[in-house]
């Protein structure tokens, strides 16, 4: 009986995909060259080995992103025209601390 790793091609390699997922789709993007070079920076910043690391990172951000904006939209449809209760115990904030936050640098 001869392994499927056998019977491949000499040369070829065998690529190990994530429990459940088959192999990728390819998705191109065209960047301009600001953008590659931030985008290399990143990479480099962030120890991402890889062009497709980076931009599959950017994608699971983008996610995150997208789901705590639709979680809030959900909110806001459940409390039309009111502000929606704080958690129990949680006092609403003063306008002097919202000012304060608002002058925070990053």
């Amino acid at each position: 009986m001869v392994s499927s790793e056998a019977a491949q091609k000499p040369g070829a390699r065998r690529r190990k995909h994530p429990r459940g997922q088959g192999p990728g789709k390819l998705a191109q993007v065209r960047l301009r060259p600001d953008e590659m070079d931030t985008l290399r920076e990143t990479m480099r910043t962030l120890n991402l080995e890889s062009t497709s690391d980076a931009l599959r990172e950017g994608l699971r951000l983008l996610t995150r992103e997208a789901t705590e904006l639709a979680a809030a939209e959900e909110i806001r449809a459940f409390y039309p025209g009111a502000q929606a209760p704080l958690p129990e115990g949680v006092t609403p904030p003063s306008d002097a601390e919202l000012e304060a936050v608002d002058d925070l640098e990053w």
